[in-house]
C-alpha cells in the first residue's frame, strides 16, 4: 500500500507550490509512545483539515486554505467552504485530492525558539503557531523535516476513510499511486534553500534519515 503522510491542506497547497520547503513534529497522540518517527523516505502528501483554523496560517496564506477547501468533496448538507472558513475547525470532507509527493532531503531536531524564528521564511504557518508545537511536550525536540516535493502529472482523488482520521503522521492508502512527476523548485533554489535550513540548524545534530 502507498504510504502518506497527513499535513494540514493548506501547507500540503504550499508544498506543492514550492512556498514551503519543510515540516514541523513532535508526534500526534494516535502515534506509538507518542512521539514522532521518521520511518519512510518518500511518501504522498495527504490533505487533512484536521484542527486546522485560518488564524493558524499568516494571513498571506488564507487565501490558500480556501483553494484547499474548494478540492474537497462534502457531503451534501455540509456547509460551504466559505462558511467553514469561518469556524474554528473545519469538518473532513468525503474526498480528497492527492497531487504531490515528497523525499526526505534532511533531518534535523531543535529545541531552540530562535531556530524555530529562522525558519519562518520555510513555512506558511503563524509564528505563534509554530512556536506552539515547539513548546508542547517541551521535553521533546522538534522535528524539522526538509522535503523535496514532487506534483504528480494527474492529481489522484482517494476516498477518505475511518481509519484515516485522528492526530497521527502517518496512514497507508488503499490505491495505488505512482511516484511520477517533477520537482516543484529547481535544483539550484532547492539547493540554496536547503543550505541556510541546514544552517540554521547546524547547531544541532542532524537526525539520520
Amino acid at each position: 500500500m502507498p504510504i502518506a503522510f497527513k499535513e494540514w491542506a493548506v501547507t500540503v497547497r504550499a508544498l506543492a507550490e514550492g512556498e514551503q520547503l519543510l515540516t514541523l513534529r513532535k508526534g500526534g497522540i494516535r502515534e506509538p509512545e507518542k512521539n514522532f518517527a521518521l520511518g519512510h523516505e518518500r511518501f504522498f502528501l495527504y490533505p487533512t483539515f484536521d484542527h486546522q483554523r485560518t488564524d493558524l496560517v499568516r494571513e498571506s496564506h488564507r487565501p490558500e486554505l480556501a483553494r484547499a477547501l474548494e478540492e474537497g468533496v462534502w457531503s451534501d448538507g455540509e456547509p460551504s467552504p466559505s462558511a467553514m472558513l469561518r469556524d474554528l475547525d473545519i469538518a473532513q470532507p468525503d474526498r480528497v485530492r492527492i497531487r504531490a509527493w515528497a523525499e526526505v532531503a534532511a533531518h534535523f531536531t531543535i529545541t531552540d525558539r530562535r531556530a524555530l524564528d529562522a525558519l519562518s521564511p520555510f513555512y506558511v504557518w503563524s509564528t505563534d503557531y509554530a512556536e506552539k508545537r515547539l513548546a508542547w511536550k517541551r521535553r521533546h525536540p522538534l522535528h524539522v523535516i526538509l522535503l523535496r516535493t514532487y506534483r504528480i502529472p494527474r492529481p489522484v482523488t482517494v476516498k477518505v476513510r475511518d481509519e484515516y482520521g485522528g492526530c497521527r503522521s502517518w496512514l497507508e492508502l488503499t490505491r495505488d499511486l505512482p511516484f511520477e512527476g517533477t520537482p516543484v523548485l529547481s535544483d539550484e533554489e532547492f539547493d540554496r534553500a536547503a543550505e541556510e535550513i541546514s544552517s540554521i540548524c547546524s547547531d544541532r545534530q542532524p537526525a539520520l534519515v
